[in-house]
């Protein structure tokens, strides 16, 4: 807590008021998303498809529309929509817990999930302008505040659903609704390299901005060579509790709970120090490379352990999500500071909206692919496949990435503006 205290404070106070900011955005966040499908089927009786439904236009919402958020940001500043998500995930919260008919639960979901659209580029772009050369660092200590809201949120949130799940929504909505009051007093103004056409003169419009980002060859390699990581962190939502129900029965929930708890607390305890290993050992790309590697890698012992063995799945599981996680831990700074270096600091807002647009398409069909597999597995008795297949994406991922560093493509340079 000493080492975060310090590093926190090293940052300027924009930089501070955004990891503040980000921590309280997630407790909110996840003392509220974890228990919504239950409330969906049980408080109000829907369908299980209807549940999905509701469920999924949030994440489209969220997925789709990162590149508008980002494009936003860098034509109006990071400010203006950092704001507009906090006021929108305001009153998407609240109604959520108020609301009972399919259309009105349908109009809050997509709202919290536009909102998120629009604050996570900017906040991404305002932290690395803010951080300037020691954007790894900050991003490090962003992750801890980060990984720590999610560690605490759902705690928050079962204590408060022994009363009411509206108490929830309620409170999740006030924090939001005191974050947006405090931004827009504290929180300085600030914006990027406007975009401009290729003269350098009027600014440039929106598809021009577009045009941009998709004419960077070398960010497009690397947002595809990334895909897999993605895929492999969301498995702790999909592969690894449908692990823990296999083998587990109804004791399968709790254990995917604990799953959480010791990811999140791997993440928290071990951010800087992991970043700060990496640094003195690898350079930013080699680090990337051992990070990635070990994600993969981190499915392994599920491969070796029979599905018999109750135990011993069990003690592949918390080793499985723990070396997840750290993997997770020492990729997060360095590939956030190599999306800046590729963007040629310029529209770094409209890049990362891109960047997250193309990892939740590729999380889709991505879970796709697992779930085939899984099922596959269980019918034809091949429980390795799947965490086979996991482990070969980490060590994919990471031969690209290290194919990229070889060729120069992840050297940065400065994309040229396209015209409008």
């Amino acid at each position: 807590m000493k080492s975060l205290w310090h590093s926190t404070r090293s940052f300027p106070p924009g930089a501070q008021l955004l990891m503040v900011n980000q921590f309280a955005i997630n407790l909110a966040f996840y003392m509220l998303m974890p228990y919504l499908a239950a409330h969906l089927s049980g408080d109000l009786g829907l369908a299980a498809w209807t549940v999905g439904l509701v469920l999924g236009v949030r994440n489209l919402s969220q997925q789709g529309m990162f590149l508008i958020g980002g494009t936003i940001a860098d034509r109006f500043g990071y400010k203006a929509p950092i704001l507009a998500g906090c006021v929108l995930r305001t009153g998407g919260f609240a109604l959520l817990g108020w609301v009972d008919t399919v259309p009105a639960l349908l109009v809050a979901s997509a709202a919290t999930g536009f909102a998120g659209a629009l604050f996570n580029p900017a906040v991404r772009a305002y932290l690395a302008a803010e951080a300037g050369e020691r954007r790894v660092d900050a991003f490090a200590t962003f992750n801890v505040y980060y990984q720590a809201g999610m560690l605490l949120g759902p705690l928050v949130g079962l204590a408060l659903l022994a009363t009411d799940f509206r108490l929830v929504c309620t409170v999740a909505g006030a924090i939001f609704a005191l974050l947006s009051v405090g931004q827009w007093r504290a929180l300085p103004a600030r914006r990027g390299d406007a975009p401009a056409d290729a003269g350098g003169g009027r600014k440039a419009g929106v598809l021009a901005q577009w045009r941009t980002v998709v004419a960077n060859r070398p960010f497009l390699l690397f947002s595809a060579a990334m895909i897999g990581s993605y895929v492999l962190t969301f498995q702790v939502y999909l592969a690894l509790p449908l692990a823990a129900g296999a083998a587990l029965g109804a004791d399968g929930t709790k254990a995917t709970s604990l799953l959480f708890v010791v990811s999140a607390a791997v993440a928290v305890a071990g951010q800087l120090r992991l970043t700060g290993w990496a640094k003195r050992r690898f350079t930013p790309h080699q680090a990337l490379m051992a990070g990635l590697a070990a994600m993969g890698a981190a499915f392994l012992p599920l491969a070796l352990v029979p599905a018999s063995a109750t135990l011993g799945v069990l003690a592949a599981l918390v080793v499985a999500v723990a070396v997840l996680a750290a993997g997770s831990a020492v990729v997060y700074p360095f590939e956030m500071d190599t999306v800046i270096a590729l963007s040629g600091n310029r529209l770094v807002a409209t890049h990362y909206g891109f960047y997250n647009t193309v990892s939740g398409l590729g999380i889709t069909l991505g879970n796709l692919v697992c779930g085939a597999l899984w099922d596959y597995a269980r019918t034809h008795d091949a429980g390795w496949l799947l965490w086979t297949a996991l482990t070969a994406t980490g060590a994919g991922c990471a031969a690209a990435v290290g194919a990229l560093s070889r060729t120069g493509r992840l050297a940065g340079s400065l994309p040229q503006p396209a015209r409008a």
